[in-house]
């Protein structure tokens, strides 16, 4: 049990980093006079007493964290932080004379934390301004990770800044360290995620967007979230510039962060091209893209412009787990949304700020499966994985396949909970595959022109779990359930 003490100190300092947080939607209400601004100072009090209590309580206990520690604080942060982030939605909807059920405001939370996307709302565009930039920015502080944000900017916490990087870093490669320090390589993770925001921003503003609009969805765009300031999500605007420009950012967010923060570093972009998880991610995202494209002209749904236009762009939102949409694509073809959803696990890089699978993991598998079959073959040919010119070592792929079985297995279980409960086949799988890759829409009774507001307390309820499973990637919350975990 004294294990959690130092663990439970950083996250009550993390709980004040966050209520310091909520002063981005304070301001805006106030300025904006949206009439909600009371909301906001009284959840940033809440959440700032509850963190200084904690920290108060367990400030004697300074150590240096363990990799036991990093897993269960990277879990107890996807988990308790959401509880704050929904504190400010519930008393927004009492302020507005209707109530908010903490089962919704949870799933909102959880869905805009981890980047799902996901909503049980709606009336976006009637919501408090203040409301929805808080929904948009819960992705921006998301997408690049939280504990990566705390180890930037809180090196002076001595609590093991390298076990909650690796803790909370996406993808099979944990351990890869761009500068000397581990607090360098966090700074310079948020440095390149700042540049990305600031250039979509701007984009977004000379592209048309109002002020507002640019910013919320620059939030939601960079994080590939997808969550929108309106119901119509990104098809409110119908601008073919605007969708260019958020196709551009969204493939760009879905490679490794990391390569770019290299490149932009050493002034040579060599080393980025040649990535073969990054020339994988591009080169899926691009090709599948146009596949879509051409089926929907082939099947005559769009003339040729428009079937590129929205196939395009619905493809990549889809496949990078953004989520936007501005057509139903679920009245295309039967085999363009199947096809998407298929994409949402594995069109995006370890280190990238989008979810499911991760490109790099497949290419393992691939390589592995390429090998196996040549043994087949040639029984004594001595034939290690390799990718970029570096071989894989055995136990990373040992993990990979640990992490598909445990990732097949969580699919089929929750999709089994949701039929039990009377759902449809299609939507219970969607909803689950959705939730597990942060995607957000599904298919059937969840798709991009409704919402999850349709399902039970108890489906919501598993979806949350999923959405938080996937942003953990399944293997650290399972970890907290081993008997060997908590041995000393």
């Amino acid at each position: 049990m004294q294990d959690l003490f130092p663990v439970l100190r950083v996250l009550g300092v993390l709980l004040v980093f966050f209520a310091l947080g909520m002063t981005v939607p304070l301001a805006a209400s106030w300025w904006l006079q949206d009439g909600v601004w009371p909301a906001w100072p009284a959840a940033m009090a809440a959440t700032a007493l509850a963190g200084l209590l904690l920290w108060f309580c367990m400030r004697h206990h300074k150590r240096e964290l363990q990799p036991r520690h990093g897993v269960i604080l990277v879990t107890l942060v996807w988990v308790c932080l959401p509880l704050s982030a929904a504190l400010p939605m519930m008393a927004v909807y009492h302020l507005l004379g209707r109530e908010l059920p903490f089962t919704y405001a949870y799933f909102e939370a959880v869905s805009g934390l981890t980047t799902a996307g996901s909503s049980v709302l709606s009336n976006l565009d009637e919501l408090p301004v203040s409301l929805n930039i808080w929904r948009t920015f819960l992705q921006w502080v998301g997408g690049m990770g939280i504990l990566i944000l705390a180890v930037a900017i809180m090196p002076l916490l001595g609590v093991g800044g390298s076990q909650m990087f690796r803790a909370e870093a996406a993808g099979p490669v944990k351990d890869t360290k761009l500068t000397p320090r581990i607090t360098g390589t966090a700074k310079g993770l948020w440095g390149v995620y700042a540049v990305f925001s600031v250039s979509c921003m701007l984009a977004y503003w000379l592209g048309g967007m109002e002020p507002l609009d640019a910013l919320m969805h620059m939030f939601t765009t960079v994080s590939l979230g997808g969550l929108s300031s309106h119901d119509a999500s990104f098809g409110h605007f119908q601008s073919p510039l605007l969708e260019a420009i958020a196709f551009v950012f969204m493939v760009a967010a879905s490679c490794n962060f990391a390569l770019y923060f290299v490149a932009m570093r050493k002034g040579n972009w060599q080393g980025f091209w040649r990535d073969p998880e990054m020339r994988a991610t591009v080169g899926v995202l691009l090709g599948s893209s146009v596949l879509v494209s051409l089926l929907l002209w082939g099947k005559g749904v769009y003339g040729p412009l428009e079937a590129f236009r929205y196939g395009m762009f619905n493809t990549v939102s889809v496949a990078t787990t953004t989520g936007f949409a501005t057509v139903d694509y679920l009245s295309w073809p039967v085999f363009a949304p199947f096809f998407m959803l298929f994409l949402s696990g594995m069109a995006t890089s370890a280190g990238s700020t989008g979810g499911g699978i991760k490109m790099m993991r497949m290419l393992i598998l691939f390589s592995q499966a390429r090998r196996e079959l040549t043994r087949l073959v040639h029984p004594r040919a001595v034939q290690p994985v390799v990718l970029g010119g570096r071989v894989v070592d055995n136990r990373m792929i040992f993990a990979v396949l640990a992490f598909m079985l445990v990732y097949g297995g969580t699919i089929v279980l929750l999709s089994m909970v949701m039929m039990l409960t009377d759902l449809d086949p299609i939507t219970a799988f969607s909803a689950v595959v959705a939730s597990v890759h942060c995607l957000g829409p599904g298919l059937g009774s969840i798709g991009p022109a409704s919402s999850y507001a349709g399902l039970t307390d108890f489906q919501i309820w598993v979806c949350t779990l999923g959405m938080l499973l996937g942003r953990l990637e399944i293997l650290s919350f399972l970890a907290l359930l081993t008997p060997a975990f908590w041995r000393r």
